[in-house]
């Protein structure tokens, strides 16, 4: 319980701020609408299930996005960081698209795949894997040496080292960055369903409500989209501490 004081207390602390700027009329009232109306107005969507059906169909592909980033960036990271030659080989790649705004690569996946989910999905898991891959590469290459060369020393062969030694020695960096894909995920998620022709998605509630200025819906969206980033996030914390226990030993 005591752990969840410091976070009530900076929840509660910007809502006081936000109803503060409200009734100090920093912005126009339909632009920037009072907590509590914001939050009328998101429980009435929520009760109608049109914020619930967008919930459910941004968390469907962000999850699948990420299953898709993770078959493919952990083996390829891991393959990869136990050739560590063959890795520098390919990092100005990984790194060059790891760095480039997934936005900017939408019109590319569109001419790949059209304006269906196959888009918004694939856009997602291309981001997320280059930062799965590239965690789980350098979590290969950063293994503590002295185990490495202790299970050869007991006669270890390379596949067994990589299996026993080198995949658990990584697997810390490894889970950083799955935490770090799947928030990567639900951001270029969001973003594909406010550009790439969505009829649902927290994203494309996000756009509509704003051209119909509904603004408290539109912030509405905004925080769930939030907690839900904040909630995944808090899971894969949770996960590191209960199945990584060794980390840092």
């Amino acid at each position: 319980m005591r752990a969840l004081v410091p976070p009530l207390l900076g929840a509660l602390g910007f809502v006081a701020l936000w109803q503060a700027a409200v009734l100090l009329g920093v912005a126009d009232p339909v632009l920037l609408p009072s907590p509590a109306e914001t939050a009328r107005d998101t429980w009435a969507a929520l009760a109608t299930g049109t914020l619930a059906h967008d919930l459910g169909r941004t968390v469907t592909r962000t999850l699948l996005s990420f299953a898709i980033a993770s078959a493919i960036g952990v083996p390829l990271g891991v393959a990869l960081g136990a050739r560590e030659r063959l890795y520098r080989a390919v990092e100005f790649v990984v790194d060059f698209f790891r760095s480039t705004p997934a936005s900017a690569l939408f019109p590319l996946f569109l001419v790949l795949f059209g304006t269906g989910e196959a888009t918004k999905i694939a856009v997602a898991a291309f981001g997320a894997a280059l930062v799965i891959l590239f965690n789980a590469a350098y979590g290969v290459m950063n293994a503590r040496r002295t185990r490495v060369l202790a299970a050869r020393v007991m006669g270890a062969g390379s596949a067994r080292i990589l299996v026993d030694v080198l995949v658990w020695e990584a697997l810390p960096q490894i889970l950083v960055g799955m935490r770090q894909g799947v928030s990567l995920a639900l951001v270029i998620v969001v973003v594909a369903e406010m550009f790439i022709g969505s009829t649902d998605g927290l994203g494309q509630r996000v756009i509509n409500a704003q051209m119909l200025f509904e603004s408290g819906l539109m912030y509405g969206a905004i925080f769930v989209a939030g907690a839900l980033g904040y909630a995944l996030n808090l899971l894969f914390l949770l996960l590191e501490k209960r199945f990584v226990h060794w980390s840092g030993r």
